[in-house]
């Protein structure tokens, strides 16, 4: 299916955020998820399931300043 995934298309066999994290080998870094600028828990990731044309983004936290 078609996803667009922090502003990139592409195309993916995963039916849910985990397996998306899994396809894409980069849950370690990831903090949030959002579908559709809607937030989705961290135990949601499992058994939400993607839908053609989704647009998800994958948040890391970064620290630092001055």
């Amino acid at each position: 299916m078609q996803l667009t995934v922090n502003g990139e298309k592409k195309e993916s066999q995963a039916k849910t955020i985990q397996a998306l994290l899994d396809e894409l080998g980069i849950e370690s870094k990831v903090m949030a998820a959002a579908v559709n600028m809607n937030v989705i828990k961290k135990e949601q990731w499992e058994n939400y399931k993607l839908e053609q044309n989704d647009k998800v983004e994958f948040l890391q936290f970064v620290g630092g300043g001055a």
